[in-house]
């Protein structure tokens, strides 16, 4: 047993979604999205270099003293997996945790929206989850895939960087690859795959105009490809892919987004007030046939429109979202008015006027 797996132990038994070890302070656990110290102290930087080499393979060490910078999956069986970062800071090394629970929920026990799961039954084409860092992509596109597993039989290859969820085949057979260790980058992987009879590709993170252009053709080649963006919205997403690409092909790539894109899922992440833990609000874009039109004719601007009256098949604005979240008394009204959009129609939840002055 490593020494540092008490601090994981530590992490799990608080709740934590992340441990925070740099030189120079002491060990840091986020809980509930707030950042909280541990009883203990300040980290040297030596003592905790030989504590975090300790559960890190050699190849990656190599890497790390090479570049400062370096990710790697580290597994407690029975316990949880862990995306970690080391990097090079001010006072010596430093390193974050990231929790990946050994038990994946499925779309219901998280309390997704049911058109999440009919996702998973999509033929082909592409679907991307998006929100900024540790909103919960991670967790919701391992719901999808589970559901994927569970229903159909199929080939699922996922490509990860590093490998955070572990499932199990069911109904499906599923191949992992992690970058560095069984695959250069995202887009050779891409490449790879394209030729190991897959249905379904889930892509950890389309990061580059090649990913974003291989993920796309892979979904029009009659596989069913899932992917995450850092964007905040369904609208800036659907820019963010088109103006990824020089402009002398934007008209193309408009045209192939608007045929390839099935779906865009964008999160953010809560903290409840009515019990421990945190809850996610949903945008969901439906790319029904008005919504490819407005891709294909470059008017994005109406996408937040076509949300509003597309209900019925699934669709819902942040806003819509956090009112839900808001009316079941799961979050506060200073959260609702600070993640929303439309800062006016949240005023009437507030007791007091917000101190948000790019607001007034």
């Amino acid at each position: 047993m490593a020494q540092i797996d008490a601090f994981f132990k530590l992490m799990n038994d608080e709740g934590a979604s992340d441990l925070h070890m740099m030189a120079g302070q002491q060990p840091v656990l986020r809980i509930r999205g707030e950042m909280e110290r541990v009883k203990f102290r300040v980290l040297d930087n030596d003592g905790l270099k030989n504590l975090l080499y300790e559960v890190c393979p050699e190849d990656k060490i190599k890497i790390f003293e090479e570049s400062g910078d370096m990710d790697f999956g580290y597994e407690i069986p029975g316990l949880a997996r862990y995306r970690c970062n080391f990097f090079q800071q001010k006072n010596g090394i430093g390193a974050v945790f990231r929790e990946i629970p050994s038990t994946i929920l499925n779309c219901e026990q998280l309390g997704l929206p049911k058109v999440i799961a009919r996702l998973a039954q999509l033929p082909k084409g592409l679907v991307l989850v998006t929100g900024p860092t540790g909103s919960g992509k991670s967790t919701t596109l391992a719901a999808i895939i589970d559901e994927c597993n569970r229903t159909r039989k199929h080939h699922i290859i996922t490509i990860e960087d590093p490998i955070e969820f572990v499932h199990k085949s069911q109904s499906c057979i599923i191949n992992h690859r992690e970058l560095g260790t069984h695959t250069k980058s995202f887009t050779a992987a891409l490449r790879g795959a394209l030729r190991e009879d897959p249905d379904i590709i889930l892509v950890g993170e389309m990061r580059d105009l090649e990913t974003i252009s291989l993920a796309m053709e892979a979904s029009m080649t009659g596989h069913l490809v899932f992917s995450t963006l850092h964007t905040m919205n369904a609208m800036k997403t659907v820019d963010r892919v088109i103006e990824i690409f020089p402009a002398d092909q934007q008209g193309q790539v408009r045209s192939t987004l608007s045929d390839a894109l099935k779906a865009v899922v964008s999160q953010t992440l809560f903290k409840r007030v009515d019990v421990k833990g945190r809850v996610a609000a949903l945008e969901i874009l439906i790319c029904t046939p008005a919504v490819r039109n407005l891709i294909r004719e470059s008017k994005t601007y109406q996408i937040l429109s076509a949300m509003q009256t597309g209900k019925k098949y699934g669709m819902q604005t942040l806003d819509d979202a956090i009112e839900e979240l808001l009316s079941r008394h799961q979050i506060s009204a200073e959260d609702a008015y600070t993640n929303c959009n439309d800062k006016p129609r949240f005023l009437k939840y507030l007791r007091r006027q917000p101190a948000d002055f790019t607001e007034i």
